[in-house]
């Protein structure tokens, strides 16, 4: 542990260890198999990274998304530990050179998505390895019972049964007791040492408002609570219109989803990382694996699909443990829209034996053929030549990936790798006999420095025809002629998705699914949905002791921070608006402008209020006078 602890230092610049994160690192050294549950910001990669650090040979990281990969392998490589990523859609010779590397060159951290694992060419490779560690991260994925099931999750206990005196730490931020038995019973976890830390949040305040302003309110939140917010959105439009009104309205703000740039990406969370941008508004594509510790606000404008998802997204505020905010706004629609969604992303089977079809057709890929084939694949275009609803065939491909059918990546994500497969008095030699190229390889040398003849590096095309002022298609088309000479390696970023097939193509009408299974998830999704409206609805329970009773753990003590626990405060001592509720108030009267309402019905108007402070509100504008009361009818004076 000593070592670890001067790794943690001079890797991290931490003194020591976070209480479970000691604990969970002395296991893994011990070569225990490991289950980790931290809640988000709770420091999960310290846990395993530092572990492989200290011990001989390689670490193999097993990650969903390629997002979260490349972050990770970013941060790493910021602090001078050699990672790398390998995924789908990527370069065959990148692929070959990143596997020798981590066999007889300095990679500490592999990361691969779990479909690689079951192929020939990485299982021999990783056989060559000395693996110190496998790390399977979310592994909540592995679950039917979780939130975010992923079918090649199940295929990671056939590698790891290749190495069987290889230590595994399983990760997590969120899993009820049935999905931790799962992951345990899944990746064939061995008398494994389980660590969980509370899900209670100490210094978090969960918040519901009714309100069918948000933009407004969330302007009167962003008064009150001062420092960085993160806004939530369902869809990418709503994120570029919130950061406009915001901007408009004096508050610094920008967007943020899955389809932006690499370097539009990077600049954004930069930006709102080192504070020069306040708010930033955006789909759940944000957050993963940015660690910003003073996140004072994270305000939800649509529904989440599950607790769990709410619990993660809400708990990227506050990390420094000093006092943040959650909260969710919210409006009869949203749950109505909610569960219209949810429909959506369970097509019936003719849907998805008509789009798998398409599909197949699209890409012109036979029956039994294109196991693990990668194509560059637009879905639009393959919706408005088969004369398919687009909406429809996005839920239906969604559908299908989650199948396990096939991953498709958004590749307009990963930027272009290069590296140079001639000697440095080879490149002097082909400079001099090949002039017209000479600007442009000296600029990648200027750029990128020596270590472009050893690694792929990732370059920006833009970057380098400002650099040279040439015209960007004039620069990727020379790129693209030197790989063709074997000058260098030049895996060009597409502007599609990649599709990768991870079964061979079936006949569209004997898909390999398990229609009774695919019944019983949906109806576990909705169970999950079921959850966050109750959670939405509800005014009794304090809403800490709500979610963590969720994830199966007992809270004695309320919070005492979120809106339950203040307003039954308020109402026990007397004080709730003592200067009564301009908001209330003219809730109040709108609901009048019709007419008298029955005396209840104005109590559950006035949401999220307790009854008791409702009735408390209401006789204090009846004593002014502004609404008036007979026989338990309210109306306007």
């Amino acid at each position: 542990m000593s070592k670890a602890t001067n790794i943690l230092k001079q890797y991290w610049g931490y003194e020591q260890f976070r209480p479970l994160q000691e604990a969970i690192v002395e296991a893994v050294l011990a070569g225990q198999d490991t289950l980790a549950l931290l809640p988000t910001g709770g420091g999960k990669s310290i846990c395993f990274q530092v572990p492989a650090i200290a011990l001989e040979g390689i670490c193999i990281v097993v990650s969903p998304l390629i997002a979260l990969m490349q972050d990770q392998v970013d941060q790493l490589t910021k602090r001078g530990i050699k990672a790398a990523a390998i995924y789908s859609g990527m370069h065959a010779r990148q692929i070959d050179y990143l596997l020798d590397n981590c066999i007889y060159g300095d990679i500490k951290f592999l990361y691969v998505s779990p479909e690689r694992l079951k192929t020939d060419l990485f299982i021999a490779r990783a056989k060559q390895m000395k693996i110190a560690l496998i790390a399977i991260d979310e592994a909540h994925c592995i679950s039917q019972w979780g939130y975010d099931f992923r079918p090649p999750y199940l295929e990671i206990v056939q590698f790891k049964e290749l190495f069987p005196d290889t230590p595994c730490i399983a990760l997590t931020a969120s899993a009820n007791e049935e999905v931790k038995k799962d992951i345990v019973e899944k990746l064939a976890l061995k008398k494994p040492k389980i660590f969980q830390k509370s899900f209670s949040r100490a210094n978090l305040s969960y918040s519901i408002l009714w309100e069918e302003n948000k933009e407004e309110r969330v302007l009167k939140m962003l008064e009150k609570i001062q420092g960085t917010a993160i806004v939530y959105v369902r869809n990418r439009k709503k994120t570029q219109e919130i950061a406009q009104f915001l901007s408009k309205n004096g508050v610094s703000a920008d967007f943020y989803h899955a389809g932006l740039l690499p370097k539009q990406r990077i600049d954004k969370q930069q930006a709102w990382i080192n504070n020069q941008c306040r708010v930033i508004v955006a789909t759940n594509a944000f957050g993963m694996g940015i660690d910003k510790p003073d996140v004072r606000l994270v305000v939800h404008l649509d529904l989440p699909d599950s607790l769990e998802a709410y619990y993660q997204e809400a708990g990227r505020a506050g990390r420094d443990e000093k006092k943040a905010f959650a909260c969710i706004l919210v409006e009869e629609k949203d749950i109505i829209d909610l569960k219209t969604q949810f429909e959506k992303q369970f097509p019936e089977p003719e849907t998805l034996k008509r789009t798998y079809q398409a599909i197949s057709n699209f890409l012109q890929l036979a029956e039994g053929a294109g196991e693990l084939a990668v194509f560059d694949f637009d879905w639009p275009e393959m919706s408005k030549r088969f004369n398919l609803s687009k909406t429809e065939t996005y839920y239906a491909i969604k559908c299908l990936e989650n199948e396990g059918l096939f991953v498709l990546n958004e590749s307009t994500n990963i930027p272009s790798n290069l590296k140079i497969n001639l000697s440095s008095t080879e490149m002097y030699d082909f400079q001099l006999r090949n002039p017209k190229f000479e600007l442009l390889l000296k600029a990648l040398l200027r750029l990128h420095g020596g270590v472009i003849y050893s690694e792929y590096v990732k370059i920006d095309e833009l970057q380098i025809a400002q650099l040279l002022k040439s015209p960007l298609p004039e620069i990727e088309r020379n790129l693209a002629l030197l790989e063709k000479f074997e000058v260098l390696d030049y895996d060009k970023r597409s502007g599609h998705p990649k599709l990768t097939f991870l079964t061979p193509r079936a006949s569209a009408n004997d898909l390999p699914i398990q229609w009774n299974e695919y019944y019983d998830r949906k109806k576990r999704y909705f169970k999950k949905i079921e959850a966050i409206e109750h959670y939405v609805r509800q005014d009794i329970r304090c809403r800490t002791q709500q979610i963590v009773a969720y994830f199966g753990e007992t809270l004695h003590k309320k919070c005492g921070l979120c809106d339950i626990c203040i307003n039954e405060k308020r109402a026990n001592t007397g004080k709730a608006f003592p200067e009564g509720n301009p908001e209330a108030k003219e809730l109040m009267l709108k609901y009048l402008q019709n007419g008298p309402v029955p005396l209840q019905t104005l109590v559950d108007c006035l949401r999220p209020l307790s009854p008791k402070e409702a009735i408390r509100t209401i006789q204090y504008y009846l004593d002014l006078g502004e609404i008036q009361i007979k026989e338990e009818i309210i109306s306007k004076k």
